[in-house]
């Protein structure tokens, strides 16, 4: 890993911020938030030995942690922070790879891939909803008791 992906990964999910409006003093911290999820999954990749899909689903998850909390600092929502910061986790390259198998006639590689893509997919969605659960798993429970919470 260089500092060639990491700038990469920080240009590319700017980008993506620019090109969906996300506001301003968003665009800053949502690269380095996407930086980051590349760093960690390049680290477990290539120094931990972890799979793509195990590797996706830690880094989502720490993401989408950062997602929140820099959302309740800048006062905006979270979604500014996490939807961008997992572009650079998406596995677009494994998905081409996929079609491209299957229009070249290997259907069992197509296959092999296509399983790897989509749980690799379903591994970011899973960290995402970790840490979404977490944040929110205290939220509304002094409503359930009749009294509100402090």
């Amino acid at each position: 890993m260089s500092w060639t992906h990491l700038i990469l990964s920080f240009t590319a999910t700017l980008s993506y911020g620019v090109l969906f409006n996300v506001p301003k003093k968003a665009l800053i911290g949502g690269g380095l938030i996407g930086m980051s999820g590349w760093l960690l999954v390049s680290m477990f990749i290539y120094y931990f030995q972890f799979s793509y899909m195990a590797a996706a689903l830690i880094a989502s998850f720490v993401v989408a942690t950062i997602s929140q909390i820099a959302s309740k600092m800048m006062k905006m929502p979270s979604t500014n922070f996490s939807i961008a910061g997992i572009i650079p986790l998406v596995p677009g390259a494994m998905a081409y790879r996929t079609m491209r198998s299957f229009v070249d006639g290997d259907y069992v590689n197509g296959l092999a891939l296509a399983t790897e893509t989509l749980l690799s997919a379903g591994a970011i969605a899973a960290g995402l909803m970790f840490s979404l659960a977490i944040f929110f798993s205290g939220k509304g429970m002094g409503w359930r008791h009749g009294t509100k919470r402090a």
